[in-house]
C-alpha cells in the first residue's frame, strides 16, 4: 500500500511541477484526454428563436451511434487540438499524436500529460507506422503519466468535462 501511495505522489509531483514551469516554446506542454460521445438526431425539428423567444429544442431524439473526441490542449499558449474519430484504438491514438507532433515542428520535446490507458504508449505508434517511424515519433514527447485515480490534474480532462 506504501509502494502505491509514494508512486500516486511521485505522478502528482511530476505533473504539478511540470505545470508550474515557465511557458517554454521549445518545449510545449500539451494535456490530451478522450472521451466517447453519443451522437443523437432529432426526432422533431427545433423551433428557432423569435422575437421575445428563446429556440426551442424537443428532449425526444433518436440515438445514432457513438464516437470518441480526443482533446488536447496547450494551456499557457491557449491552444487546442481536437480529433473526432470513430473510437479509442490504438491507431486512432497513433494518428492523433502524429497531428500533434506535426504542430510543434521546432520543439525540443512536446511534454505530454495523459492517463496510462493501455493503448497511451510507444507501441501503438510503432504497430501503427513500423519502428523507426514509431520510435522517432516517441521520442518528441516527454510523457507524464497521471497517476491512478489522479486524472483530475489532467487539464484536458478538465476541459472536456465543461
Amino acid at each position: 500500500m506504501a509502494e502505491l501511495n509514494k508512486e500516486y505522489i511521485t505522478r502528482m509531483d511530476d505533473v504539478l511541477a511540470l505545470y508550474e514551469k515557465p511557458f517554454q516554446e521549445k518545449e510545449p506542454v500539451v494535456c490530451m484526454d478522450e472521451k466517447p460521445v453519443v451522437l443523437h438526431a432529432d426526432v422533431r425539428p427545433p423551433r428557432p428563436m423569435r422575437p421575445r423567444k428563446v429556440a426551442r429544442r424537443d428532449c425526444e431524439y433518436h440515438r445514432r451511434g457513438t464516437v470518441n473526441a480526443f482533446c488536447g490542449v496547450e494551456p499557457k499558449a491557449g491552444r487546442h487540438f481536437t480529433k473526432v474519430t470513430p473510437n479509442r484504438s490504438a491507431p486512432q491514438f497513433a494518428d492523433y499524436l502524429l497531428e500533434i507532433v506535426a504542430a510543434y515542428p521546432d520543439a525540443d520535446t512536446i511534454h505530454l500529460v495523459m492517463d496510462n490507458l493501455s493503448s497511451h504508449n510507444r507501441k501503438a505508434l510503432v504497430e501503427r507506422f513500423g519502428e523507426k517511424i514509431g520510435s522517432l515519433l516517441w521520442e518528441r514527447f516527454t510523457v507524464h503519466y497521471t497517476p491512478k485515480h489522479g486524472s483530475w490534474l489532467n487539464q484536458a480532462e478538465i476541459l472536456l468535462e465543461c
